[in-house]
């Protein structure tokens, strides 16, 4: 996939099941463009949220539905719950396959990173060349660049338990293979991680 859209709905308390589903009925739509691939409810980090990954082929795919979801009166048919929403747009490291959907969790770490002036192309060869021997730890669903708002980058690791992410992470910190060498230099401190959890409805389980 040429394009991926992360949307952050925020939401009343108690809704994410209605949410969720709403969600769902919204990209199914006959006039919908892109693909779902993950709903996830936010369960550590800032709560009430849910977290939405669409792939799209094409720019014009993306360009259309976010226009769509933007002039409707419902966006993810869910007005009744929503208190706020972010669309962020992004494209994929390119040495990396598209999203599959597919059962790799029940526990997703969402994590962003801003970057530093000139950082993505440095952080995308370093990435390249670290991740085959960190993925031996855990395996990495997607890393994206934004395409709009502050420079920076999103990474999505599904993990079979919290023990097995604390785990992964220390051995390979401990093994020397992650971070990428050289990589944190490009990194700002705006650092953000979200645990999600896939709802009933995601693709990505």
């Amino acid at each position: 996939m040429l394009r991926y859209e992360i949307a952050t709905l925020t939401n009343s308390f108690g809704s994410t099941p209605k949410v969720a589903a709403a969600i769902e009925n919204f990209s199914n739509d006959a006039e919908a463009k892109g693909k779902l691939l993950g709903v996830f409810a936010a369960d550590i980090g800032q709560l009430n949220q849910v977290i939405v990954l669409r792939g799209f082929e094409t720019d014009a795919d993306l360009t259309s539905e976010r226009e769509r979801t933007l002039a409707a009166t419902s966006p993810f048919g869910s007005a009744e719950w929503l208190i706020g929403l972010t669309l962020e747009s992004y494209a994929p490291f390119p040495f990396l396959p598209p999203v599959e959907p597919g059962e790799y969790g029940p526990i997703y770490e969402i994590r962003t990173y801003g970057l530093k002036t000139g950082g993505l192309q440095p952080t995308i060869d370093l990435w390249e060349g670290a991740v085959p021997a960190r993925s031996k730890f855990s395996a990495l669903t997607i890393a994206l660049y934004g395409l709009d708002g502050t420079p920076r980058i999103t990474q999505i690791w599904p993990y079979k338990s919290l023990a097995e992410r604390s785990a992964a992470r220390a051995d390979s910190v401990a093994q020397g293979v992650w971070p990428p060498k050289g990589g944190p230099d490009w990194l700002t401190t705006d650092m953000r991680s979200t645990i999600g959890l896939p709802t009933a409805v995601s693709p990505l389980r």
